[in-house]
């Protein structure tokens, strides 16, 4: 049999993603084929690309999508043609101690689209049925391809053991932070206030929904969180960014007791000074740390609250949480703009024209 191609951005070397003839996926019982519509960049993509960060060579990138389900394999029942829907990335195997615990996440014999197989980055990909989550027509392509951070973000705040009444720190504005900021709000934060120090992704915080904004740049910034907190610090924060300054910073805002959860993951040492490391036994607060998306059943109330709440208006989608917008076939010159971070202030999409 004669294999079908379709179009593709594949990385075959690194800093080498190039838009070319692949093989196109074949269902299987079980799965759905769908028409990639919009495809997101994710930060754990730029290394795959720029720092020989890819598993192996070629490989198709991309885990943050949506597009309509165009054919279904034997067996499936609760996906049909015609569905929107987004793409869960994680493939568990159902058979470590991890996943019979449902924790998915952590299961130590995991596939990912996008990274240990082939992405979305194409016109079509063909995943597992419980990996495709049914979103409301209301719902754009775009905002699909947004789940992905949402349920991040939501993990997040469950695993942190969030309860509504007190005061949340938010370190970090980029999309996760932003997510966070929202949840945090619709589950009862009685006063939530965003760090960065991009003023633009704190403007949009504020029209998000966060309380207060607080650029760390700025003199002045440590007596207003003193006036905010009455001088105790917070209850509950999150940080997103994946920092040094901002892991250690959590650590100073933290009031006695606090919940603290590290969401961003960090990419250079982390060191801390014994009087630094001290404010956990003084304050005794909890640190914990926060990894992927998933819960029972899978893939979790991440995914259906976020097709649920934004489908509602209650989480909301912004245009400036989109940076820029490329057609797939500009994939390499959409990557090539991470070598200079401050050039992506948001989610950089990539688009699929079937015109």
């Amino acid at each position: 049999m004669k294999m079908k191609m379709m179009k593709a951005a594949v990385l075959v070397a690194n800093e080498d993603v190039r838009y070319m003839d692949y093989e196109e996926p074949l269902i299987q019982p079980g799965t759905v084929k769908v028409k990639v519509v919009v495809s997101g960049i994710c930060g754990s993509d730029v290394p795959r690309v720029l720092h020989n960060g890819a598993h192996f060579y070629p490989i198709v990138l991309g885990h943050e999508f949506s597009g309509e389900v165009v054919e279904i394999g034997e067996g499936v029942s609760s996906v049909k043609v015609g569905d929107r829907v987004a793409g869960v990335p994680l493939i568990p195997c159902m058979q470590c101690d991890s996943c019979l615990k449902g924790n998915f996440a952590l299961c130590r014999n995991y596939r990912f689209i996008g990274s240990r197989e082939q992405g979305s980055n194409a016109e079509y990909i063909v995943i597992p049925e419980k990996n495709a989550v049914v979103f409301d027509q209301s719902i754009s392509f775009e905002q699909g391809a947004m789940f992905e951070p949402s349920t991040v973000a939501l993990h997040g705040v469950l695993q942190n053991d969030f309860r509504g009444g007190g005061l949340t720190a938010i370190l970090g504005g980029g999309t996760i932070g932003i997510f966070t900021s929202q949840w945090v709000k619709l589950l009862g934060s009685r006063k939530t206030v965003v760090f960065d120090i991009n003023q633009e992704r704190l403007e949009l915080a504020k029209r998000l929904g966060a309380d207060e904004v607080i650029n760390t740049n700025e003199s002045g910034w440590l007596e207003k969180v003193q006036a905010i907190t009455n001088g105790k610090g917070f209850d509950y924060l999150f940080e997103t960014a994946g920092v040094i300054p901002t892991m250690k910073l959590s650590f100073e805002l933290a009031s006695n007791k606090a919940r603290i959860c590290f969401i961003g993951t960090p990419h250079s040492d982390l060191s801390f000074t014994p009087s630094e490391w001290e404010k956990l036994n003084r304050k005794e607060f909890y640190l914990t740390g926060s990894w992927m998306s998933y819960s029972a059943p899978f893939p979790g109330k991440e995914w259906l609250m976020t097709a649920e709440y934004f489908a509602s208006g209650k989480l909301q989608f912004d245009e400036g949480l989109v940076g820029k917008r490329f057609p797939m076939s500009q994939a390499q010159e959409a990557f090539m703009l991470y070598k200079n971070p401050g050039a992506v202030n948001g989610r950089i999409l990539l688009i699929n024209d079937f015109s």
